[in-house]
């Protein structure tokens, strides 16, 4: 028996999938309120109880979501049961690594559509399972490769053996625990010791040139220099179509279904673990054309004349390209940006840059905080100090006066942008369409 603490996690959800999927017996525990997350748990039918209202039966194995710490009450009942064998999120899923050959997708954005991509492409030809931070888990019991989203906060991917990784970028994140740039680079330094093969890094990016990595190196982007390269670039609004050339020789013309230069980038990434692991340009092309999404990024819907987009977007240079994406995808639409941001220590520390990546949208409406992990001591700013930065720009709540009031721009392109639940507010909006 294998109870998870915090299930609903993304990370958390994904992995009680791919452990039912390989014959564990599965539950667990967390908050009533409905999370995406938990439809496939459902799906499957794993048991999901409310906190603290299920007793772990003795000798049960427990895995605690890292968003719960060491004085939250059902972590310090399962603590005091001497019986039960209890590990991390992260540790656990460092043991379950050793099992595969695995690739580990790392890196402050795009790490949850690289994955994706990743595993998609992969899955077309070999057995793969893949573990996924929109609670997208699955695993077979014969399967060879485990394809796995690995997050750098607190350092947790330090837990992880891949022989693989890619590094999508290395733009700070998670203000809360690294101190500065060094120190968030040195966290990607340190994860580098741990691959035993290859990482792959975004190389157009000087932050990321300048890491000391410690196993061999494979550099993608646009520019010039990079052992992974794209040229001959011809963007339409709903296609990308390229060249690539690998160490200088011309590896395959691509035409994919995606639009935007970071998902360019993505794809970048997925074709180099493609030629590593022995896949024609062809075949890489053929995978990654059937990647339709991942979960809660940039995804699409049309509610009458107007279109909705969901994305997790929560750091500037996520809101930036994502942005840039529907403003290229739709062309001469109002484009309304709503955004709800995540931990007052990241508005704090990144206020300008999400000005200005959100003043690019026609109309700017700001939640206010509303997570659990929101608010930090020594940091008392409200959803305000964002929103008079930007010109124009209001607050709105989860209510029908002022999902109202977003309507009223339609026909339009609504961009809603979060990594917390702001689909609830997008769903009254698309009521008055």
């Amino acid at each position: 028996m294998i109870f998870l603490i915090g299930i609903k996690g993304a990370g958390m959800a994904a992995l009680a999938c791919m452990l039912h999927d390989i014959g564990e017996s599965i539950s667990g525990s967390d908050i009533e309120k409905h999370i995406f997350t938990e439809d496939e748990l459902h799906r499957r039918n794993i048991p999901v109880y409310p906190f603290l209202t299920h007793e772990i039966m003795d000798h049960s194995t427990v895995v605690i979501g890292n968003a719960f710490l060491e004085d939250f009450e059902e972590v310090k009942r399962a603590r005091a049961n001497k019986t039960l064998k209890i590990f991390r999120y992260h540790e656990f899923l460092g043991k379950l690594m050793e099992n595969y050959r695995t690739v580990a997708i790392a890196g402050s954005h795009g790490k949850t559509t690289t994955t994706n991509m990743v595993s998609t492409m992969m899955g077309q030809f070999f057995s793969t399972g893949h573990l996924i931070g929109d609670g997208d888990g699955m695993l077979g019991k014969n399967d060879r490769y485990l394809i796995a989203e690995a997050c750098e906060y607190r350092r947790h991917f330090l837990a992880y053996k891949p022989q693989i990784a890619v590094i999508t970028n290395v733009d700070i994140d998670h203000v809360d625990y690294f101190k500065d740039e060094a120190d968030y680079a040195s966290a990607y330094e340190q994860f580098s010791r741990n691959v035993s093969e290859v990482c792959i890094v975004y190389g157009d990016d000087p932050r990321s040139r300048n890491l000391q990595l410690s196993s061999r190196v494979l550099f993608y982007g646009i520019n010039k220099g990079n052992d992974v390269l794209a040229e001959n670039i011809v963007e339409t609004p709903t296609s990308t179509a390229f060249d690539v050339f690998i160490l200088g020789k011309h590896f395959g013309r691509f035409e994919l279904p995606f639009v935007g230069t970071h998902m360019l980038y993505n794809s970048l990434a997925a074709i180099t673990i493609g030629y590593i692991e022995g896949l024609t340009a062809v075949q890489c092309n053929e995978g990654l054309s059937m990647f339709k999404g991942a979960k809660r990024r940039f995804v699409i819907t049309s509610v009458k004349d107007s279109i909705f987009i969901d994305d997790y977007a929560h750091h500037p240079t996520e809101v930036s390209v994502t942005v840039d994406a529907a403003r290229k995808r739709y062309p001469g639409k109002t484009l309304v940006a709503i955004f709800k941001p995540h931990r007052v220590s990241r508005v704090l520390r990144f206020a300008q840059e999400f000005a200005d990546a959100l003043s690019k949208a026609d109309v700017v409406a700001l939640c206010p905080f509303t997570s659990i992990d929101d608010k930090e001591e020594g940091i008392d700013i409200d959803i305000t100090y964002l929103q008079k930065m930007i010109e124009g720009s209001f607050i709105v709540d989860e209510n029908e006066q002022d999902a109202k009031r977003l309507a009223a721009y339609k026909p339009a392109v609504y961009l809603f942008m979060s990594s917390k639940d702001i689909y609830n507010l997008s769903d009254w909006v698309k009521r008055y369409q």
